[in-house]
């Protein structure tokens, strides 16, 4: 294998709660409360927000209000607002709301498609196909997401020779962006570097993002191993919210405002305001009835300083 780039010194970070995070949420969120969080977010420097999924209220109840939540957000130049689509009929919605960014789904793993999307990746590849055509001259970016690309809850290890042959056929099909899909948190670091360094040797052109799951707490390790690949483009949700409903075991996205801190303290460049996300992420609770797994927004910066015990320095 070549030698590749040096370690990227500037990243970028893709929100993903408003969609992953609230889709598996007990109770609904409120149309307005998801407005005032997404126009929350919008402000503290993330490169995209996924604000939902135009997906049928029946799969996904928590994200029947796509349009209104999409139509009713404030849009900020620097920021692209993506949307997941599930077919043609979800990606005409969202091109009516004029997104900036519709993310494909797909599964590397027959038995995951079908679970969640009951089709076959071979049936996933021909849809595609056809939301290309719909979306043709719309200036729309596409990106496809890559589900158990690390690894299926249903079938184990999924090949690399598969999920290089699958993105293969995606680019080909004129997809501009591809995601890395870690979907239940099975993922390891050395598996993350070597596949993220095979994608990137053969199509150095194309955007690829890590999306994973802290299912077995290796997600910012994963991150990390994808970052000293090559990797610049990150989906995290804040507060480590998420999980896929069709993925038995999956748990939180890797928490934003901790993969942030992370990567800052190293000297990496994430365009984000850690304080202002600190602070959003601190609203979390209240915004949906229960405490989340972030840890910076708990223990604070490593930064942040303590006095010293009044019993130390008498």
């Amino acid at each position: 294998m070549s030698q590749l780039s040096p370690c990227p010194l500037r990243i970028e970070i893709n929100e993903v709660a408003p969609r992953d995070g609230l889709q598996i949420e007990a109770r609904f969120v409120p149309t307005q409360d998801k407005i005032r969080w997404i126009d929350a977010l919008s402000t503290t420097g993330l490169k995209r927000i996924e604000a939902t999924s135009f997906t049928s209220p029946k799969a996904i109840p928590n994200l029947r209000d796509a349009a209104d939540v999409v139509t009713g957000i404030q849009r900020r130049g620097a920021v692209d607002i993506t949307a997941l689509v599930p077919n043609i009929k979800g990606a005409e919605r969202a091109l009516a709301c004029n997104v900036d960014e519709i993310n494909l789904v797909m599964s590397a793993s027959d038995s995951h498609g079908l679970a969640n999307l009951r089709m076959t990746p071979e049936q996933s590849l021909e849809q595609f196909a056809a939301i290309l055509d719909v979306t043709q001259g719309s200036g729309v970016f596409i990106n496809a997401s890559l589900s158990t690309t690390f690894g299926c809850p249903f079938e184990g290890e999924v090949p690399e020779a598969r999920v290089l042959e699958l993105v293969e056929r995606l680019i080909a099909l004129g997809i501009q962006g591809v995601t890395l899909c870690d979907t239940t948190g099975m993922a390891n670091p050395t598996q993350v570097k070597r596949l993220c360094e095979a994608v990137l040797e053969r199509w150095p052109e194309t955007p690829f993002t890590l999306h994973v799951h802290n299912t077995r707490g290796m997600g910012l390790a994963n991150a990390l191993a994808a970052w000293q690949a090559g990797i610049t483009r990150f989906d995290s949700a804040l507060g480590g919210l998420g999980g896929c409903p069709f993925a038995p075991g999956a748990t939180g996205n890797v928490c934003t405002e901790d993969l942030v801190h992370m990567f800052e303290a190293m000297g990496v460049d994430t365009g984000v305001d850690l304080d202002a996300l600190l602070n959003v992420a601190a609203t979390l609770p209240e915004l949906i009835s229960h405490e989340v797994p972030g840890q910076v927004v708990k223990a604070g910066k490593s930064t942040r300083r303590y006095p010293m015990p009044v019993s130390a320095i008498q």
